[in-house]
């Protein structure tokens, strides 16, 4: 009877083993999967994608955070290859304008403050120094906060920040293909009019392409954008709808050619009805304008960018719509979705690209390789679900959080209903000064204070260990750090010429 289960087994697993996986749409989406997949598990894979050169891409996400550092440094990319290819400068964080009331700015930046003890963060030390008449800015003590202030940036064995990039998101896609090619990935041109599935299962099969031509597989990956084309038009996922908490639901993108040098930060700057963005390449800057539907007319929006913005246009302005949100389950069946396909959280904190990256590492750590068992997918949806309801968390607390009295839309943010989660976290904060990074959440604890703070978020009291704290001792503190920072970012060159020198690439328009 042993013998004969054994068998039996191994004929099962013989049967259900994943070795063809087909990614459906290119991409950010589809070529970080297929680079990471074909660089780490090629040998294990056939690895398939299928997009098609007549369906454009959203190509708006331009810029990163620093965890992309890390995805890169798997993958074995070169920074410098990376940077050049992709037009690329740093982001050492952003610059939120208009945020709290009109007129005030502050940065999030991607830094360390200060220095904490083991009871409580620095914050709280920096709060018992404003009672006691220091007169300081939070951002004082951070090297990345001083050094985007200054324009000056630098990296290499020796460099003391914390940083990512801002870069060409199709020519990023590009770079991907490249590197997921040379690895043995096929890419196959041509557009989806059909998902095939098992009549008994409702697993996908094979995509039917409009030449006529059958891509076969054992797993599919969907990076088809909001269309969700596997997941939800096939499989019907479902979707979970944040408006209520998230309520812009448009985007107008544009680019400009740049007219002064790249300063190594992000602009975030509120508008009336939703927000602008700015990110700084080499030789052009991306623009656009994230806004409700419901409080700016769609013309309106694109002559509020227009007016805005700085420089000549290389693009014209387009209207984007989305729905905030996330697919009830990221992965089912035999299909696991990616970026757009497995919601969207809108860019205020660059988190789009992240989300993609730590969705294939995620099925990379839980592959299926012998057959999909409802223990992975749980998991991986779980996971998936936690991580983007914290980064959801972090971005309504900007809207939620203003003092922008007057403007229809915003006073709808500053009143409406919020998760659960988040207002435990505010009060917290607003009690206790209480700020805390969950197991695995994205944003750290200098993330939430600089957000909370900057959006004059005012504490009611601090920890009581810095009571003991003398004014001599504080004013030292303070002055110690300040020193160390100012050292620190005294060393660096200034950004613009860094990057020249480092990975200069050209001009994007002519090449």
């Amino acid at each position: 009877m042993a013998a004969m289960d054994n068998s039996a087994a191994g004929e099962h697993s013989g049967k259900n083993r994943i070795r063809r996986v087909v990614i459906a749409g290119g991409g950010t989406a589809g070529w970080v999967a297929a680079a990471a997949l074909s660089t780490k598990l090629g040998e294990l894979l056939d690895i398939t994608l299928v997009e098609s050169d007549a369906i454009g891409t959203v190509g708006v996400g331009e810029a990163t955070i620093p965890p992309l550092r890390t995805f890169h440094h798997l993958l074995g990319i070169d920074e410098q290859a990376f940077m050049r290819a992709t037009q690329a400068t740093a982001k050492l964080g952003i610059a939120f304008e208009n945020w709290g009331r009109e007129g005030e700015r502050y940065i999030h930046s991607f830094g360390k403050t200060g220095t904490s003890a083991w009871m409580c963060d620095f914050h709280h030390f920096w709060l018992r120094g404003k009672e006691m008449g220091f007169d300081s800015e939070f951002g004082e003590f951070c090297v990345e906060h001083q050094a985007a202030e200054a324009g000056r940036f630098a990296t290499g064995p020796k460099s003391p920040l914390n940083f990512a990039y801002h870069l060409d998101a199709t020519r990023y896609a590009a770079f991907l293909r490249t590197i997921s090619e040379k690895h043995g990935v096929t890419r196959v041109e041509g557009k989806i009019c059909d998902v095939r599935q098992n009549a008994h299962s409702g697993d996908i099969e094979s995509l039917l392409l409009e030449g006529g031509e059958e891509i076969a597989g054992d797993l599919f990956i969907d990076c088809s954008g909001f269309r969700g084309l596997l997941i939800e038009k096939a499989l019907g996922s479902g979707f979970e709808d944040w408006t209520h908490w998230l309520p812009s639901d448009s985007a107008v993108p544009l680019q400009t050619r740049a007219t002064g040098p790249a300063m190594p930060y992000t602009r975030s700057i509120a508008e009336s009805a939703g927000w602008r963005w700015r990110i700084p390449l080499q030789e052009r800057v991306g623009n656009g304008l994230v806004y409700s539907s419901q409080y700016l007319s769609d013309e309106d929006a694109t002559a509020l960018l227009l007016e805005r913005v700085d420089g000549e246009p290389l693009t014209d302005p387009r209207v984007i719509r989305f729905t905030t949100g996330r697919r009830k389950a990221a992965w089912k069946n035999n299909c696991i979705a990616l970026g757009l396909a497995s919601g969207f959280i809108e860019p205020l904190e660059s988190t789009s690209i992240h989300l993609i990256v730590t969705g294939i590492v995620r099925l990379m750590q839980l592959f299926p390789f012998t057959g999909v068992e409802s223990s992975l997918q749980e998991e991986y949806n779980r996971q998936t679900r936690v991580e983007m309801e914290d980064i959801r968390d972090f971005i309504v607390l900007h809207y939620h959080v203003n003092q922008r009295e007057g403007d229809a839309f915003w006073d709808h943010c500053r009143q409406m209903a919020i998760p659960d989660s988040l207002a435990q976290r505010i009060e917290l904060f607003r009690e206790r000064a209480h700020a805390y990074q969950n197991n695995d959440e994205l944003f750290r604890v200098d993330s939430w204070v600089q957000v909370m703070l900057g959006q004059g978020l005012q504490p009611e009291s601090c920890h009581p260990v810095t009571q003991m704290m003398t004014r001599q001792e504080m004013q030292q503190l303070q002055t110690g750090l300040r020193a160390r920072v100012a050292q620190s970012v005294n060393a660096l060159p200034e950004h613009h010429a860094f990057i020249r020198q480092y990975c200069h690439a050209g001009d994007p328009v002519s090449a």
